[in-house]
């Protein structure tokens, strides 16, 4: 949900305030409407805090209820039926004093308690509103924006340190979030910060635990400070589980509900995560016992809700059920047609990282393919990052499949498919100590070192970024992933990452990737220092030496992209306006020249084809669809194109290879299948003619009959006569007189000539 921020400035926080009140804000906690906690009379949802038209304000109403009664009321609270009294009587609060910004914060903190983090947000602006220097609304807002990794997190903190700097939580919030960049010595001076206005500060405790945990170090001296606060165990364990410490994080889940067995949100938690690694029964046992003691936000229901779909999921094993390597669950509606593909590109990417990293796997890898993406949401729900399509836990990958993802967005799912077995590697190697930003730079690296063509390409906001040189250095890369900056920046960290990987590579070698790899190992060991020690190099020189590198490749793009932007409107009113295709071409080939990586909609490649087409020169369009299947053009339609004009030129095995290319974007279009098919038969690429055809009958379409015909046809030029004759019959089952489908029988029957 996007809201503008309405905060009001406050002396030397001024600046800071007009930087949230500027930017549209999106909390990322996503919600399910089946399980809305409602929360005061009717669990009305608030609009976000605007200007109204002047009219007479509301005449308070009576109530004896004062904010202490009604805090006790809220500390008496175990229910949903009891938090949402507690909700009305702030209700009756602010309707009897509407100028009170304290019943405003205080009712703001209760639904953000409450899993209502839009509503908080709005009654916290509401109050900054009317008390400008209201530093718990700020506190609020920090919290909610936090728990969102949203940078006005750290703004809002900063703002409430400002008007109260004895806000020892704030300090907690800035360490949180220094920790979830990595930066551990500015967490634990944050932390510092809180314990020295509040020794005995639960969070900034658990934050020096956390730090020492992820050093590898013992954390007892600040445990034993913890005692029998479960909240404490329970923030360290968060904080591990943002740092892909998955393992320890259950561990002290338990720890925190041995502590306080009813820290409900503990066991919610505790459920979440050991659904992510397939332990499934308790998993849903403690996402009950925290559903039914009140405690639902988000999670818990949708994460039950996707429990009870797992049924509804096929599992295929290899080697064997009994010692798996693999294991691959999906969709029963849509395993048939999708396991040929996903098994293989599973399987041929474990063995490539088990050469390339000298690296065998000892656990299975397991890869769970969601058909909807709210599903899939669901699984990643509370972990950093915007628009995720995979993510891995330790050895448990999940990942959204081909149907969760319109056919225009041009998905390429085995690209996300090894980008996140990358990462079952390098965190396995590590020990899960390496850290973010490196991981994800080497699974971009690998999509396009396993295809070329795969991978993403450079596109608009990535050049803006590198225009405005909003790069960030190596020594800060991690922050570019969790605490973005500006809209853009999750994405561009990601091709920032994986552009690095390229640079090591081509200046150092493959091998010294995997040294890097097996030197972040070490768990007090930096960025930096692996700079320094593997590279032998200082990281400002680094910086500035792959700041070239890009400049090189990217520099002519970045510096052409306002030409080309316009150029490219200038091509498309030439094309309304029906210009000589010579011309058309002309500008199109220049537009290539200018942005070559650009193959998204509206591409030159595509309108120079068709200005080739106009004037009958094939050669000429086979060129440029050339361009675009090499660079990774993913247009079904163009590609199509493409292949049928290398099939009328008599290049039929390079026009299987283009369609083959479709299939790991699009293996749910039948149509692409018979096609593929068809070019094996002709190409004698009979077995995988064969899958091609198996695959078409699985999906189901229209044409049972000819489905199964055409993999009667494949069965027989396989020399599988028996299957051909069963596939025959099954065609003419489905329409008697199919004539072709006769004649096959025939044949394969040893009666046809």
């Amino acid at each position: 949900m996007k809201r503008k921020a309405l905060l009001a400035g406050i002396g030397l926080m001024s600046a800071c305030v007009g930087i949230l009140a500027q930017r549209p804000v999106d909390v990322q906690i996503p919600t399910n409407p089946d399980f809305t906690v409602p929360v005061g009379p009717g669990a009305p949802k608030r609009a976000p805090a605007k200007a109204q038209p002047t009219q007479a304000a509301p005449a308070p109403i009576r109530t004896s209820l004062t904010l202490a009664q009604v805090e006790g009321m809220w500390r008496a609270a175990r229910t949903p039926d009891d938090f949402k009294s507690v909700g009305s009587a702030f209700e009756t609060l602010l309707k009897s004093d509407p100028s009170n910004a304290n019943y405003r914060v205080r009712y703001a903190t209760l639904l953000f308690e409450r899993f209502n983090a839009p509503d908080a947000e709005s009654l916290y602006q509401e109050a900054l509103k009317l008390d400008p220097k209201n530093a718990q609304a700020y506190l609020g807002l920090a919290e909610i924006y936090a728990e969102g990794f949203d940078e006005l997190g750290t703004q809002s903190a900063q703002a409430a340190l400002g008007i109260d700097p004895k806000l020892y939580h704030a300090h907690e919030i800035l360490a949180r979030i220094a920790l979830e960049d990595n930066d551990l010595k500015k967490a634990a001076e944050a932390a510092d910060a809180a314990l020295a206005i509040n020794p005995d500060a639960l969070e900034a405790i658990a934050i020096h635990a956390t730090i020492d945990l992820l050093q590898d170090k013992s954390p007892d001296a600040w445990v034993s400070k913890i005692g029998n606060r479960g909240d404490g165990y329970a923030d360290i364990a968060r904080a591990l589980v943002i740092n892909r410490r998955y393992d320890d994080g259950i561990i002290y889940y338990r720890k925190a509900i041995a502590a306080k067995p009813d820290l409900w949100s503990a066991h919610s938690q505790l459920g979440v995560s050991l659904m992510r690694f397939g332990q499934n029964d308790e998993a849903r046992k403690e996402l009950e016992l925290a559903y039914n003691n009140g405690y639902r936000d988000a999670a818990t229901p949708n994460t039950l809700k996707l429990l009870d779909t797992y049924k509804d999921y096929d599992t295929f094993t290899w080697p064997s059920a009994a010692a798996p390597v693999g294991i691959l669950k999906l969709d029963k509606k849509e395993s048939a047609a999708l396991r040929p593909y996903f098994e293989a590109e599973m399987k041929r990417a474990m063995a490539t990282y088990e050469k390339k990293y000298g690296y065998k796997m000892t656990k299975p890898v397991q890869m769970e393919v969601y058909r909807q993406e709210g599903d899939f949401a669901v699984r990643v729900m509370g972990l950093p990052g915007v628009g995720l399509l995979g993510v891995t836990f330790d050895t448990v990958v999940a990942m959204d499949g081909p149907s969760s993802r319109a056919k225009q967005e041009g998905y390429h799912w085995a690209s996300v498919l090894w980008h996140e077995l990358s990462h079952v590697y390098t965190i396995a190697m590590t020990n899960e100590r390496v850290p973010r930003w490196f991981t994800e730079g080497v699974a971009v690296h690998e999509e396009a070192a396993t295809t070329p063509d795969w991978g993403d390409r450079l596109n608009p906001p990535i050049l803006t970024a590198i225009r405005e040189k909003k790069l960030l250095p190596i020594a800060q890369m991690d922050r570019g992933f969790v605490h973005p900056t500006y809209p853009e920046q999750v994405i561009v960290s990601y091709f920032q990452a994986g552009k690095i990987c390229d640079f090591i590579v081509k200046r150092w070698g493959d091998q010294k990737l995997v040294d890097m790899i097996h030197a972040f190992s070490d768990a007090n060991i930096t960025t930096v220092d692996v700079i320094r020690q593997q590279l032998k190099i200082e990281p400002e020189q680094f910086d500035k030496d792959f700041l070239a590198d890009l400049n090189e490749q990217a520099g002519k793009t970045v510096g052409s992209f306002e030409a080309w932007t316009k150029q490219l409107r200038d091509l498309n009113q030439a094309i309304k306006e029906d210009k000589a295709p010579a011309d058309l071409l002309q500008k199109a080939r220049e537009l290539e020249d200018m942005y070559p990586e650009y193959v998204e909609a509206g591409n030159a490649y595509v309108m120079a084809a068709n200005a080739c087409l106009k004037t009958g020169n094939k050669a000429c369009a086979m060129a440029e669809y050339a361009k675009y299947s090499r660079i990774g053009g993913r247009d079904l339609d163009a590609m199509e194109k493409y292949a049928a004009l290398l099939a009328e030129a008599g290049n039929k095995k390079d026009a299987a290879a283009a369609l083959g290319r479709m299939i790991y974007v699009f293996p749910l279009d039948a149509g692409l299948h018979e096609k593929l098919g068809n070019l094996d038969l002709e190409t004698g690429n009979n077995a995988d003619a064969v899958r091609e055809f198996q695959v078409l009958v699985a999906l189901n379409t229209g044409d049972k009959a000819g489905s199964h015909y055409n993999l009667a046809k494949a069965y027989k030029a396989e020399g599988q006569t028996d299957k051909a004759r069963e596939e025959a019959i099954t065609a003419l089952e489905v329409a008697p007189e199919y004539r072709p489908a006769q004649k096959l029988l025939l044949e394969v029957s040893g009666d046809g000539k």
